[in-house]
């Protein structure tokens, strides 16, 4: 994922459920078609509920990783 560049970071980290998926929407709707975001959360609940998200509003899941009990969402918008 060091390749990936993203134009936004947005910092979920210790937001539980439904926050970090209504951040992470609430970025994509401000973001330009194309551009990329890196989204970093702690609630291991957004291992289904980001990728549901994208998959329901038609975004692109570019890659994720998990480092430090931190996941990071690497996600352009359609």
């Amino acid at each position: 994922m060091a390749d990936i560049k993203a134009d936004v970071h947005v910092d979920a980290c210790g937001l539980n459920c439904p926050m970090p998926v209504l951040k992470a929407k609430k970025a994509i709707d401000a973001l330009e078609p194309g551009q990329v975001m890196e989204l970093i959360a702690t609630d291991s609940g957004t291992k289904a509920d980001i990728p549901a998200l994208l998959k329901r509003l038609g975004h692109e899941l570019l890659g994720t990783k998990e480092e430090n009990k931190k996941f990071y969402y690497y996600i352009r918008k359609k």
